[in-house]
């Protein structure tokens, strides 16, 4: 299999306020909620670096396109990683979700492996991680 993932999609129980989340406390790009036209389409996307895109659709939606229940969330089923050029950067952007409404999971610290790292939950519980790793180059 080629790894040509392009899109993320959080299931989120309420998308207003995660798009209030993602896009005004955090400042992702996006045009806002789209496809309210269509039973289960109202999602909003996320343009990410690299082209990668994040997507917030509701759980219920999700639930419902995929055939699955809807089922009880766990944030330790998955981590997105966010990685930053520099220990001082984790800092940013950790305060940067704090103040957008995040929960601190864990304060950014000295890893294990030799980096930088803390994590944070956003509205919906989903968590992030936000690392400097020394050991990585990272594209501009």
């Amino acid at each position: 299999m080629l790894s040509r993932i392009s899109l993320v999609t959080l299931g989120v129980d309420d998308l207003e306020r995660s798009l209030r989340f993602y896009r005004d406390g955090l400042g992702l790009k996006t045009e806002g909620i789209v496809g309210t036209e269509f039973e289960h389409g109202a999602v909003a996307f996320f343009e990410l670096h690299g082209g990668l895109r994040l997507a917030l659709w509701p759980r219920a939606s999700l639930a419902h396109d995929s055939g699955l229940p809807v089922a009880k969330p766990s944030a330790t089923e998955l981590s997105l990683g966010h990685n930053v050029t520099s220990r001082a950067e984790v800092d940013t952007v950790m305060d940067e979700a704090r103040r957008a409404g995040a929960t601190i999971v864990k304060p950014a610290q000295d890893t294990f492996w030799g980096g930088y790292a803390g994590y944070f939950q956003d509205p919906d519980g989903h968590l992030w991680e936000v690392a400097w790793n020394p050991a990585w180059t990272l594209p501009e």
